[in-house]
């Protein structure tokens, strides 16, 4: 495979068994990330795409700028950076970063890359652009401090397995996501174990103004002009709640099929959460 195609979001470029993955944004003649974008959730693209292709990667080495956790929970793959007891010869697969929003996922023994740059780039707004990355780099000062429902980090990440990578719970003949404890006649449910098909269909929506956004959005609905949400329905029977990417300009119908993508959600406590976002099917 030589041209590129889309993958959640990002542009990428296959070559016998390797990736090259890339934001689709350019300012100032640099590639870099969208608004709701970084190497850990480009990176969780290309793995998810790799697995996609039949290639099991179970470990894999990371640069610093990702965040380890976060992959090894929306993707099972674990690297040194998460596991202090891999061993550097036990990992067969690299993540390589590039100077700007580009990545690549090959094998440890690839003896070189050799891809076609995606043509199909858009100019990002220079004020768009450096607002949505001040409001970013202000809600992660470790001193930022939400109004809204606080989620400790012990809480954000008992759930993450389950909200990253669509694992749900299998009750008789239903399907039950996000995971829970109980059921509804009070018996404990054994844990999420069965994927959930990334697609969903939209049934409802609702755009909430600047004004009316959640707190922990403060910063950043004023630049995005206000926060929209999609109720969606699984074809396995769950019902979820998701954002939109924040790149999006998506005028949503009921029957939409949507897909998903770890993006960064808001931050707290000085960092990132992650979760899912829908993106319309093209």
């Amino acid at each position: 495979m030589d041209d590129y195609f889309h993958w959640k979001g990002y542009l990428a470029v296959m070559n016998e068994e390797s990736l090259f993955i890339q934001s689709p944004y350019i300012h100032e003649d640099i590639i870099v990330y969208g608004p709701d974008s970084d190497s850990t959730t480009m990176a969780i693209a290309g793995i998810q795409y790799m697995h996609s292709k039949g290639h099991l990667i179970e470990s894999i080495h990371l640069s610093d700028s990702i965040d380890a956790r976060t992959v090894f929970l929306a993707t099972g793959a674990d690297s040194m950076a998460h596991n202090a007891d891999l061993k550097f010869e036990d990992v067969a697969w690299d993540l390589l970063g590039g100077e700007e929003a580009t990545l690549v996922v090959a094998k440890c023994n690839a003896q070189s890359y050799d891809f076609k740059a995606p043509t199909d780039v858009e100019i990002i707004d220079t004020g768009f652009f450096k607002d949505m990355n001040e409001a970013w780099r202000l809600e992660q000062e470790v001193h930022h401090v939400s109004q809204g429902a606080y989620v400790s980090t012990s809480q954000y990440l008992e759930g993450a397995v389950a909200r990253l990578s669509l694992t749900s719970q299998k009750v008789g003949d239903r399907m039950i996501w996000p995971p829970r404890q109980l059921d509804e006649n009070g018996l404990r449910i054994s844990k999420e174990s069965h994927m959930l098909l990334p697609e969903a269909q939209v049934e409802s929506w609702t755009k909430l103004s600047a004004a009316g956004a959640p707190s922990e959005f403060s910063l950043r609905a004023p630049i995005l002009g206000g926060i929209q949400t999609l109720l969606v329905r699984f074809t396995q029977g769950p019902r979820g709640v998701f954002l939109v990417t924040d790149d999006l300009e998506y005028s949503p119908k009921i029957g939409d099929t949507v897909h998903f993508a770890v993006r960064r959600i808001y931050a707290q406590e000085g960092m990132i959460r992650y979760g899912l976002k829908a993106i319309p099917k093209r």
